[in-house]
């Protein structure tokens, strides 16, 4: 994404003989590589000496727990080898919309499960692996269930539980969400650079959120990977709200360049075919595009 006349080992060697210069340079070079297109090891934590690619569905499970009180329960979805492992892996959040809300208990939660990953997951048709510039990826998926209209502290909180109680590399978090959860994306990523600075990328699908200048800012300082979804004719969200974030995001001259994929379609559900990980843009599918990016 970015090109230097330096990299990272040229600059260990740099600082052997001039060392003031290689630390200001590797300073900056720290501060503006933001979300990386590298080949970094994937899987990180580990006493084993390969990766080997998952093959297994992945295994979903309810947990019955809040996360803080407007989360009382969530799915969790783990590599089926997680437990004979001890590697890091990529935190997918996905972000539920508001037909789904309810208290996190036995029956409410398995609303969740309409759609997306979650569903997708449930059905064994998600993929267990990702083959991504030459490397293999397997998510640990969080789906919450919302009490009522997530906010920012909400997704906050998410994302420090799944960091004490799963194997995640912090460097690969990526948020996604549909109409509702399309919108505490878009929220969650623009209320701040702390939080921008906090995921690898995001997709956000029939989002309900307003856009502005101010939030495209935010996001684009942080330099954060954006691919937004939305059926042309949609009577719920109307398609100018993921076309005006792209166009601030745009005009911010966000880097990487923001995706937009406008469905030619009428009706609110872009989800299913965004999704679908069959459905692919210059080769890549929703899922293996976010893998390519990472802090």
């Amino acid at each position: 994404m970015y090109r230097w006349k330096y990299r990272l080992p040229q600059l260990l060697t740099l600082h052997s003989f001039y060392p003031h210069q290689a630390y200001v340079m590797l300073l900056l070079l720290m501060a503006v590589m933001g979300c990386q297109k590298t080949n970094v090891a994937p899987h990180n934590g580990s006493t084993a000496q390969h990766y080997i690619p998952e093959t297994q569905p992945l295994v979903q499970q309810p947990v019955y727990q809040p996360i803080n009180p407007n989360i009382g329960g969530f799915y969790v979805a783990l590599p089926s080898r997680y437990d004979s492992t001890q590697w890091h892996y990529p935190l997918m959040i996905f972000c539920h919309g508001i037909g789904e809300l309810g208290d996190g208990t036995a029956n409410s939660l398995p609303l969740v499960l309409r759609n997306g990953p979650p569903k997708l997951i449930n059905q064994k048709t998600f993929p267990p692996d990702f083959l991504v510039d030459g490397q293999h990826f397997s998510f640990i998926v969080l789906s919450p269930q919302f009490k009522q209209w997530p906010s920012a502290n909400d997704i906050l909180a998410v994302i420090a539980y799944a960091i004490q109680h799963y194997r995640i590399d912090t460097t690969r978090i990526y948020l996604t969400g549909l109409s509702m959860g399309g919108g505490i994306t878009w929220d969650f990523a623009s209320a701040n650079t702390s939080n921008a600075l906090k995921l690898a990328a995001i997709a956000p699908i029939a989002g309900a959120a307003w856009p502005s200048q101010q939030k495209a800012d935010t996001m684009a300082k942080a330099h954060l990977p954006v691919w937004a979804f939305h059926n042309q004719n949609d009577p719920t969200v109307p398609s100018s709200y993921s076309i005006d974030f792209i166009h601030y995001l745009q005009h911010a001259q966000a880097n990487p360049a923001p995706r937009l994929t406008i469905f030619p379609v009428s009706g609110h559900d872009a989800w299913t075919k965004a999704y679908d990980p069959h459905y692919q843009e210059n080769g890549l599918n929703v899922y293996a595009w976010m893998l390519q990016y990472h802090r």
